[in-house]
């Protein structure tokens, strides 16, 4: 029977280790590579739950590498905070692992499969790594080894259009590194501790230092730019549109809101609530960015004719209302901002799913082309218009609970100015999404759907069934809000200062 404690660090080992079999186990058959991912993904999963029921119950767990002592060493930490993110993450990457199967054989060429679910499971480290490290430059590895792995995956898409993309993510997420680093070692070089548990003891004291100060911008300005929050978003739109489509869903359910788990550590537990609320309040700004996040995020949605691009746009709104309820900061807008992690995670990958599912049967990703989408893809078009529902904010979804709390939030703050931007947001996102919905179901087929052959209709059973699933969970989890909720709350607690 394996220990609570020792669990962390198999979370991060085996993923790692699948990730470095996978292209010489792949050789035998290309689908073996597949069968290790999911195994990989699924006791990573496991344990992440078997960590956080300890947590809930127990308290924090703290492991030793090498058994060395922290601050000396490098140690692993789980807390409610980023225990909720852990089992997002990996519950969310098992089902986009059951959906790649079928949609990467189309995406991404046959020789090259094995090596895809090498970098898909180094992605999945680095992410699982990012949320589960005490230490600060550990925490910058792992952004690296996500990043640099993000990189590949997009590149692998067999548009010429991917390897521009890839490109430009790579040079804009080399410079959020950059200044990321930068902070790291200017923090290091006054405190002479990279743990962060001591890092947050000893900064009190060192709030007025011109480097600590600067450390803080550089690690604001890096992480804005793999966060993607407005007006550093630039390069996401382009990765989201050209990516195969299950890179498409996992980076827009787990990378985006991983990062948004890092600005948030590393503003309420590493510089403290206070520093980031009076000493340099920066919310204030966030505040602002988030606000136009929103707003920017969805006009420029209700404008595409691409659907993967009009989900991308929206990624950077939903990416606004994460920093609006951090930046409330109390105790009710912080559980909206958690929960927002979750539920925008199941929202946006039940709804990339179905686009991939849609363009492995028809090609199609012009929203004008889906006219009649609806007969000829029944359930895929019934898992788009849940999603579409729960990213509207529809009562009994998960996008109700997530603004239902940031609203409240606002209320208690006497900042009920964010409310009308909440709804604006809100009715934006049901403009651009029913203009779909009735398309598919209302208007009769498209010339290019015409013209297709009538069956089979649906994507492989595989690809339908997990897009299905996830989607029905945002219906499952707006409805029995109080399981995320207890969690996020707990976690909204710690990071406050409970």
């Amino acid at each position: 029977m394996i220990s609570a404690e020792n669990l962390p660090i198999l979370v991060i080992i085996i993923p790692l280790i699948s990730a470095i079999i996978t292209p010489l186990v792949g050789r035998i058959h290309r689908s073996i590579g597949w069968l290790v991912a999911l195994l990989a993904t699924s006791l990573s999963f496991a344990y992440s739950l078997a960590l956080i029921r300890s947590v809930m119950e127990n308290g924090p767990i703290s492991y030793w590498l090498g058994g060395w002592e922290p601050p000396w060493g490098i140690e692993y930490v789980v807390t409610p905070f980023n225990g909720f993110v852990l089992c997002v993450v990996s519950f969310i990457t098992i089902v986009i692992t059951l959906y790649a199967r079928k949609s990467i054989e189309q995406d991404v060429s046959e020789s090259k499969i094995p090596f895809f679910y090498s970098l898909y499971l180094l992605f999945f480290t680095g992410l699982m790594g990012i949320v589960i490290t005490g230490d600060i430059f550990n925490l910058y590895v792992f952004i690296e080894i996500s990043a640099l792995s993000g990189y590949a995956l997009v590149a692998m898409g067999r548009e010429r259009d991917a390897l521009i993309a890839s490109y430009n993510y790579l040079i804009l997420g080399t410079i959020g590194a950059s200044f990321i680093v930068l902070g790291i070692g200017y923090l290091y070089m006054v405190t002479g501790t990279l743990n962060m548990a001591d890092l947050s003891a000893r900064l009190p004291e060192l709030y007025d230092s011109t480097t600590v100060r600067s450390a803080f911008a550089f690690f604001m300005v890096g992480l804005s730019l793999k966060l993607a929050l407005f007006p550093f978003h630039i390069w996401l739109p382009n990765v989201y549109t050209h990516s195969p489509s299950t890179v498409s869903a996992l980076m827009a359910a787990t990378s985006t809101k991983v990062s948004a788990y890092v600005l948030l550590r590393l503003m309420f537990t590493v510089y403290r609530p206070e520093f980031v609320l009076t000493v340099v309040p920066v919310t204030k700004i966030l505040l602002i960015l988030a606000a136009l996040a929103i707003i920017i995020g969805s006009v420029i949605a209700l404008a595409q004719t691409n659907i993967k691009r009009m989900l991308a746009y929206s990624s950077v709104g939903q990416i606004g209302y994460i920093i609006l309820g951090a930046s409330i900061a109390n105790q009710t807008s912080m559980t909206g901002s958690l929960m927002h992690i979750f539920n925008h995670a199941l929202m946006k990958g039940s709804l990339f799913m179905v686009v991939g599912a849609m363009v492995y049967r028809t090609g199609i990703v012009n929203i004008e082309d889906m006219r009649g989408m609806g007969k000829k893809m029944p359930f895929a078009m019934a898992a788009f218009t849940i999603g579409a529902l729960s990213m509207i904010g529809f009562p009994f979804t998960v996008g109700f609970v997530s603004k239902w709390y940031l609203a409240v939030g606002a209320l208690k703050a006497d900042m009920w100015y964010f409310i009308p931007i909440i709804l604006l947001s809100s009715l934006l996102t049901a403009v651009y999404f029913w203009r779909i919905v009735e398309a598919i179901y209302f208007r009769e087929k498209s010339e290019k759907l015409a013209g297709l052959p009538s069956e089979p209709a649906e994507a492989p059973f595989g690809m339908t069934a997990t897009t299905l699933f996830l989607s029905l969970l945002c219906i499952v989890f707006g409805i029995a809000a109080f399981i995320p909720t207890k969690v996020a709350a707990a976690a909204a607690k710690l990071l406050l200062g409970g």
